[in-house]
């Protein structure tokens, strides 16, 4: 894995943290999530009127996705409306990058160095490590199902974007459609909302959709690495966002405690260094 790879996904994990910061300081978490969608969907469909359709082959990988995407974003929805961002997120994206190993070394034959796990290992702990007050709290049975669901459904389309975007010929097509396929989220949470929908904010309609323009980049830079890199590798840098969000969370919202976040990134650089010098 080059250096400008590694850089490739950390930038992608700042911006994924933005996104969810900006999903954390909202008041209506399941309308900002639908308004997120709808960012993704609006640069999409203009991507797909202009670009050439990726290989078909990977069509099925793109449906795939946006069904398991569906079940993310519902997941999410219900996990944070059953317990406090500081618990699930952690729970739900410490999970993801030894799945996504795992899916990796099954379905596509991926073996990743025992350095390599030592890396994912001490990624998940700085995962921990950052809202470990928060997961000393407790977490109910009905949170704690939600949140491990949404880590599973993570690492499923992370894994299917994964092959689908190698067996796409063209990354940016598949990244488009994919984007666009969040229509059917968007859909789904604006019907649900739609008795709310003339109350929300000119402010909130511009700060989700921004949101969603954020997410799609980042998750654009993901599949971008994941032509050059082990699936296993890219997850489990991609979930460093959970530091960065910390860090945000530390200066900009005054959270949490600076000496445990500043440990948590240490050990999660760690980790970083180890994966990144071993595949």
């Amino acid at each position: 894995m080059t250096p400008f790879v590694v850089a490739i996904i950390l930038s992608a994990a700042m911006l994924h943290a933005v996104w969810n910061a900006i999903v954390k300081t909202a008041s209506d978490r399941t309308t900002t999530l639908g308004l997120v969608a709808l960012g993704h969907v609006i640069p999409g469909a203009v991507m797909v009127a202009y670009l050439p359709l990726p290989e078909l082959e990977s069509l099925g990988y793109v449906a795939l996705s946006t069904l398991i995407h569906f079940g993310y974003f519902y997941m999410l929805g219900q996990a944070y409306k059953h317990g406090d961002l500081s618990v699930v997120y952690p729970i739900a994206r410490g999970i993801v990058p030894a799945l996504v190993a795992l899916w990796a070394m099954v379905f596509a034959g991926e073996f990743l160095p025992l350095q390599a796990w030592v890396g994912i290992a001490l990624i998940g702990l700085g995962i921990q490590l950052s809202s470990w007050r928060a997961l000393r709290s407790g977490v109910g049975r009905t949170a704690l199902y939600y949140a491990l669901g949404t880590g599973f459904c993570i690492s499923l389309y992370s894994l299917v974007d994964g092959l689908g975007v190698r067996l796409s010929g063209n990354t940016l097509s598949y990244w488009a459609w994919g984007a666009f396929g969040h229509l059917f989220v968007a859909g789904f949470i604006g019907l649900r909302k739609r008795q709310q929908l003339h109350q929300i904010p000119v402010r909130s309609w511009a700060i989700g959709i921004a949101g969603g323009f954020v997410s799609m980049t980042a998750y654009g830079l993901v599949l971008f690495a994941k032509n050059f890199a082990p699936l296993g590798a890219v997850s489990a840098l991609r979930e460093t966002s959970v530091i960065f969000a910390a860090l945000i969370g530390f200066v900009f919202l005054r959270e949490g405690n600076w000496m445990r976040r500043l440990g948590a990134a240490v050990v999660m650089a760690f980790g970083v260094a180890l994966i990144g010098l071993s595949v």
